[in-house]
């Protein structure tokens, strides 16, 4: 562990997590964390379950004089976004994530840091190794594959557990309590494509600086989607410029909104055609469009920029017309972003979707989204909407996989538990609040009906980006927090 890091470590905390950052675990590829917790449960003679999808379940027993309390659950997930710089070597298959401390800041070195929700298993292994604390029985779910769907959590078997209360630690906010989220489900749709073979220039535009984040907790804050922006600068194009398109990509996760796109197209040699001088002409156009681009998201979007390249002469295949046609208007007419607000919540998103992700292929295009809604029946019609367009224009649409919401519990002496030792260990009110993002609650919830959840965290920003920071105090004031809640007794 980093020295300066484990100087201001409480508990082991920050050990636990640099241990994890050493260990690969982007969704998909949680063998060897699971195992890693499988050998701490051992170490600790804890008892443990590990299932087929690499979940993890340990339970602690509860310390002499808490044998009848209600168990407490603690969940989190152990995977993680990886993102990183366009130019960055990092290898998430297999390179240990670089974190560095800069003031009150934990960050990593060019690539998402993982606290979401590495934090948790922190959290949860601080709690299980300490002998001095006293605990009702204590009952973690470490969840594989959450960013990708919660795939971990649908394959869970709880049957074996008496947890009345939950404590979610997957939050990204101090002071703040969690009590319901939205649901959501992951659509693709295709589109088939047919290809010309033509002899001419091939021209990159290249868009990136765009600041992208989380699409559920970032998608209020009008950050532009660098898909969905190249989309409109290919549409605006054709009004000054003769183009085909070869290629265009945008987004690595449909749950991340996109900051980097790029598109390869075709300017066309023909008679009295100069291609350098049609190279300069479009560039001059695409410049002249950017700049109106900029202007426009000057406050949301101030690092935006872009790069033309000329990429020399040769044999192409660009698109046939009436497939770039159809491709234009599937990319600018899909719904992106916030759809409805609640009329609830004030400030709340209610419903929105994001193209996380755009692909040219040899043979179709590929776009995939992420939709979220804290209505089911809303989110179902944004899903209608995307199938119905893509097959409108021939296409395909599926849904890949599908969450429920966690819907707000009425009467929660949990989240009344928490309150009171908030305002008695700090003397301010804890906020409560609900999420657009989506948890695993309302899974785990359907796995054990009743049960009485919340949701917690300390400081962090720029999830699910190379910009993520976590709070370094906050973490501990957060732990320090839950040390007390464990050890209140709920209702009393």
């Amino acid at each position: 562990m980093d020295k300066s890091l484990e100087l201001l470590d409480y508990k082991g905390v920050f050990k636990y997590f640099s241990e994890i950052s050493k260990i690969p675990r982007g969704s998909g590829n949680e063998g060897e964390i699971s195992n890693y917790l499988v050998s701490f449960a051992k170490a600790h003679q804890l008892e443990y379950t590990q299932d087929a999808a690499n979940n993890v379940v340990m339970i602690k027993e509860a310390t002499p004089g808490f044998e009848q309390e209600p168990a407490i659950i603690l969940q989190g997930h152990m995977d993680m976004v990886c993102e990183k710089l366009k130019d960055s070597t990092h290898d998430f298959l297999k390179d240990e994530i670089k974190l560095i401390v800069e003031g009150d800041f934990l960050h990593a070195d060019g690539t998402t840091l993982g606290a979401d929700n590495g934090i948790a298993v922190a959290y949860i292994l601080a709690l299980f190794s300490d002998e001095t604390m006293e605990h009702p029985r204590l009952e973690a779910i470490i969840t594989t594959d959450e960013e990708v769907g919660m795939n971990g959590a649908k394959q869970l078997d709880l049957s074996h557990l008496q947890g009345k209360y939950m404590i979610n630690l997957d939050s990204e906010e101090e002071g703040y309590i969690l009590c319901s989220c939205a649901g959501g489900l992951r659509g693709t749709s295709t589109l088939p494509i047919n290809r010309v073979s033509e002899f001419g220039k091939k021209v990159k535009i290249s868009i990136g600086g765009l600041l992208g984040g989380h699409s559920g907790i970032d998608i209020v804050s009008n950050r532009a989607n660098a898909t969905k922006l190249m989309g409109r600068l290919l549409f605006d194009l054709r009004e000054t410029s003769s183009f085909g398109l070869i290629h265009m990509q945008g987004g690595f996760k449909d749950n991340v909104i996109p900051r980097e796109s790029n598109a390869e197209l075709l300017i066309s040699a023909g008679e009295d055609k100069d291609l350098k001088e049609e190279f300069n002409s479009i560039k001059n156009n695409i410049t002249e469009l950017m700049t109106i681009y900029q202007q426009e998201l000057s406050a949301s979007e101030p690092e935006l920029h872009f790069e033309v390249e000329d990429l020399g002469d040769d044999t192409f295949e660009p698109l046939h017309r009436v497939s770039f046609e159809k491709l234009l208007f599937l990319l600018t007419n899909m719904p992106n972003g916030v759809q409805v607000m609640s009329s609830h919540i004030q400030g709340l998103v209610e419903s929105s979707l994001n193209l996380g992700i755009f692909n040219i292929e040899e043979e179709q295009v590929t776009l995939c989204f992420a939709v979220r809604s804290s209505l089911s029946s809303y989110k179902h019609y944004l899903s209608n909407r995307l199938s119905y367009i893509s097959n409108f224009l021939g296409g395909d649409y599926f849904i890949r996989f599908e969450y429920p919401s966690w819907e707000y519990k009425m009467d929660s002496p949990l989240r009344e538990h928490f309150k009171k030792l908030y305002k008695e260990q700090y003397g301010k009110d804890m906020k409560v609040e609900a999420i657009h993002a989506g948890l695993e609650c309302g899974l785990i919830y359907e796995k054990l009906p009743g049960i009485d959840i919340v949701s917690i965290g300390p400081d962090m920003f720029g999830v699910h980006t190379i910009e993520e920071r976590l709070n370094i105090s906050s973490t501990i004031r957060v732990y320090k927090f839950l040390e007390t809640i464990i050890k209140g007794k709920i209702g009393a």
